[in-house]
């Protein structure tokens, strides 16, 4: 495993095989219930892993940023859904990416946004986000006034509406299975009950979140679906049922530079600029693992900007190397502007990821 040494730490390793299986089990279970599969790419921002969602071809993706939309247009990607609520500055921008591929998405939860599109002179294609219970954004699919705004869209010459978009990102706030199931069901239950109410049955029903895809045995009840984080997994995903270990596909090398065990501490050089500071569902800023990921007996307790305070009975070396599977690889992943990619336990490429908005 030994062309990690070459690496400058912290380093951004990302298992290519590991990605790609996963990518393909999503695939097929998508395939299998017959909706539309429009992964997201905010996780990796990256190409090459779009292409691998899509079994190394082109297909449907969701965008969180209209850089990432640029990019994934670049690439050759053609039907893309910025999933994110507009903000009107930006219709612009959109109109211009919008011509250049065969439909651009965009997403708006408010009569503001409505009526900023009608004032653009231009025509959209637009998703109404749905609130389903994580209380971010989106409208209350019970409100009179949410019921209203779906009609005027129905009846605006300046869109034309797709559909009914939503996320269960309440999912990530559960502890077990069971929760996750019932996260799923809202998902499902507020776009079909929302859409029944309107009377608008060609709106297509857009869900997605990691944990609820992962773990629904199909999508019954929704047209289309859009997981990200299943790419690469992470610490989070697999302490609460998610995942398996085997599926998590990105770790942070990170190298020991200072060791005290007179105070059982060691000071490793990845700090919050590489790790994020999401905490998981357990303790400490990340899973230490050595460098064939076998867990060890050690909890990253503390980041400060570029270090990481590390709390271990055990005696290590300054200058050995370790890595650590993120809580959140989504964070993780932007805090870097290139991905290590490795196979069989050795680097074999790089990938860039867009950065910016």
């Amino acid at each position: 495993m030994d062309n990690f040494s070459q690496l400058t730490t912290p380093a951004f390793l990302v298992d290519r095989s590991i990605v790609a299986r996963n990518c393909e089990r999503m695939r097929t279970k998508a395939a299998a219930s017959q909706v539309i599969f429009r992964p997201h790419v905010k996780t990796h921002k990256t190409v090459e892993i779009a292409r691998m969602q899509h079994g190394g071809g082109i297909g449907p993706v969701t965008v969180s940023t209209l850089a990432e939309a640029e990019q994934l247009a670049e690439g050759g990607f053609t039907d893309l859904t910025y999933a994110v609520p507009i903000a009107p500055e930006k219709l612009a921008r959109a109109a211009a990416l919008a011509k250049r591929v065969e439909r651009l998405n965009i997403l708006i939860d408010s009569r503001a946004a409505l009526q900023a599109i009608e004032s653009s002179n231009k025509t959209f294609d637009v998703f109404l986000k749905v609130d389903c219970g994580y209380h971010r954004a989106g409208v209350d699919p019970s409100s009179p006034e949410s019921a209203q705004l779906a009609a005027d869209m129905l009846r605006s010459p300046s869109i034309r509406f797709r559909g009914l978009l939503t996320h269960g990102g309440h999912s990530y706030n559960v502890r077990n299975v069971d929760e996750i199931l019932a996260v799923a069901a809202q998902e499902r239950e507020a776009l079909t009950q929302f859409r029944d109410r309107i009377g608008a049955p060609s709106l297509l029903r857009s869900v997605g979140s990691t944990p609820t895809a992962s773990l629904v045995p199909d999508f019954d009840g929704a047209d289309e679906v859009r997981p990200g984080n299943y790419v690469f997994y992470d610490g989070f995903q697999l302490s609460i049922g998610t995942c398996r270990p085997e599926d998590v596909a990105c770790s942070v090398l990170t190298t020991v530079i200072g060791s005290y065990p007179e105070r059982d501490t060691l000071m490793i050089d990845a700090g919050a600029l590489a790790l994020s500071k999401d905490l998981g569902a357990g303790d400490g800023y990340g899973l230490i693992c050595d460098l064939d990921l076998k867990p060890l007996p050690m909890t990253l307790d503390t980041l400060s900007q570029e270090h990481g305070k590390v709390r271990t009975k055990h005696t290590v070396p300054v200058g050995t190397r370790l890595r650590i599977v993120p809580n959140h690889s989504c964070l993780t992943a932007a805090m870097f502007d290139a991905y290590q990619v490795i196979d069989n336990g050795r680097v074999v490429g790089e990938w860039k990821p867009v950065r910016g908005w």
